[in-house]
């Protein structure tokens, strides 16, 4: 399992980095990414925390990647804070997406799939089909989550995925012990979203690619 959408005690998470990424290890994943709810008040200070915990490398068989999840940043400013966060060091930059669960100001998702420096669109709800097209485009991912409500809209995405030659790829957005999964259980996911086997595993490729294009 890569897990490139995870949450820490220094966003919204349950767990300290080290808790996360041993129990990460215990279900057989071979990477994560800390991506802690970030905005300009909290970015440095998470890339930093999100760095310093790649101590946990020398120890656990397990690839520890420093990002953020900017969130309800407003759309004109996607673009220079994800900027800002690869500046500073982030590994990976992913997008807190128009998800039908939460009031995410119009235009994020346009904001997000058209900027080079975002990696993944995170949970991007009833996403249009122009902003599916940018994204491949800009070969920026987006995200099939395990997480409950976000999850609603998986269908629609992985279905405009597929019609426009967008990359996904599985998350689950961990906040709590009881979110992480296996692969069997990723595998479902992509799966119940609409994908066949063969596409589901496509999408564990682009997590597999993304990592080596990092470490």
């Amino acid at each position: 399992m890569i897990d490139l959408h995870t949450h820490t005690i220094f966003s919204d998470g349950e767990l300290l980095p080290s808790e996360l990424v041993r129990r990460a290890v215990v279900n057989g994943y071979e990477a994560i990414a800390l991506t802690d709810h970030a905005d300009y008040t909290n970015l440095e200070q998470l890339i930093d925390a999100g760095r310093k915990a790649k101590y946990l490398e020398d120890e656990w068989d397990i690839h520890v990647l420093s990002g953020v999840e900017l969130t309800h940043v407003p759309p004109g400013k996607v673009a220079p804070l994800a900027k800002k966060a690869k500046e500073l060091g982030a590994e990976i930059v992913v997008v807190h997406g128009e998800t039908i669960s939460e009031p995410v100001a119009p235009g994020t998702n346009a904001a997000s799939v058209a900027c080079e420096y975002v990696d993944i669109l995170a949970h991007p709800g009833l996403i249009s089909e122009e902003d599916v097209q940018t994204a491949a485009e800009n070969n920026v991912l987006l995200e099939i989550t395990s997480r409950k409500g976000h999850n609603s809209t998986n269908g629609h995405i992985a279905r405009l995925a597929l019609e426009f030659g967008a990359t996904l790829i599985v998350n689950t957005d961990t906040h709590t012990p009881d979110n992480l999964i296996t692969d069997e259980i990723a595998l479902k996911v992509a799966m119940g979203a609409g994908l066949s086997e063969a596409r589901a595993m496509e999408a564990f490729k682009a997590s597999k690619k993304k990592v080596a294009e990092i470490v």
